[in-house]
């Protein structure tokens, strides 16, 4: 992390919350700039996130399927379920992934060994390769979004956000 910056001056969400303060300054808007904020750093880290991901021929979605069966260790095997499950897919949004991403070249699906009527799903060569480098490329993009920020700063941010996740589900 760089050395910490000065604070920054006011945002679009400021202006935001000054329009509501003028006609409503009953209302208490400081959950609206926090969530407000948080809305725009997913949607711009998405947008580069999806733009890093093409590079690699994949999409956001696809490249959470891929990197889901790398994060499970050897053998990078898990059925369709199991993606769905932890990907909160449908199985019909899940099927269309497996589909691309099996003519891709980047996993293949084969009969479950221990249930008739299972598949598993396997990252292929092709498709560890190409993860480890999409992943590390992903993670560039992302410590690039942190450098205003010191790494106490990225601690404590990290701290509060998983204490607001904690609170919100």
């Amino acid at each position: 992390m760089t050395e910490h910056t000065p604070a920054v001056g006011t945002d679009a969400v400021d202006a935001i919350t000054a329009q509501w303060y003028a006609v409503r300054p009953d209302l208490d808007t400081e959950p609206m700039a926090v969530f407000g904020r948080i809305y725009r750093i997913a949607k711009t880290m998405g947008d580069a996130m999806e733009r890093t991901y093409n590079r690699y021929g994949i999409s956001r979605g696809e490249f959470d399927v891929v990197a889901t069966l790398r994060r499970s260790g050897a053998p990078y095997t898990l059925s369709p379920r199991e993606l769905s499950a932890t990907l909160m897919l449908t199985t019909g949004g899940m099927t269309g992934r497996l589909d691309k991403l099996e003519k891709a070249g980047l996993l293949c699906r084969a009969p479950d060994p221990h249930d008739r009527r299972g598949l598993k799903v396997t990252i292929t060569e092709r498709g560890l390769a190409l993860i480890d480098e999409a992943v590390a490329a992903g993670l560039e993009v992302q410590a690039a979004a942190l450098t205003g920020l010191d790494e106490d700063e990225v601690r404590a941010l990290t701290a509060l956000l998983r204490k607001l996740l904690a609170g919100v589900h």
